[in-house]
């Protein structure tokens, strides 16, 4: 059975650049590399502020959905930073919304 895509690529029309932070080292005790995306997202402005219990003030400024996995290498998204309109923003948190035969649906990307 096919599932269908809740984001349509049609509507995917922001240029995005973002590297995805890899957890772990490599041989030489390194930090692993980071994976780069290049492409068209759908992409949400958005401001909240959030005080946490340490009195800390958070503020979520955009979200990006991209149609499918846009990083297959990584099971989960942990980190990362992403250019959108030219600024560089701190990736806050990352999703895979999956079908019930686990494949991917789309990717939503939290920044801040």
């Amino acid at each position: 059975m096919t599932y269908p895509c809740l984001v349509l690529e049609q509507f995917c029309t922001t240029p995005i650049q973002i590297e995805f932070d890899r957890e772990g080292i490599n041989d030489y005790g390194d930090p692993l590399e980071a994976i780069t995306y290049n492409g068209k997202c759908n992409y949400q402005d958005k401001a909240k502020t959030v005080l946490t219990a340490e009195k800390k003030l958070i503020q979520i400024t955009g979200s990006a959905l991209f149609p499918g996995d846009i990083c297959p290498e990584l099971p989960v998204i942990s980190g990362g930073e992403a250019i959108v309109f030219g600024v560089k923003r701190r990736i806050l948190q990352g999703s895979k919304a999956r079908n019930p035969d686990q494949t991917v649906n789309f990717t939503e990307v939290l920044l801040i």
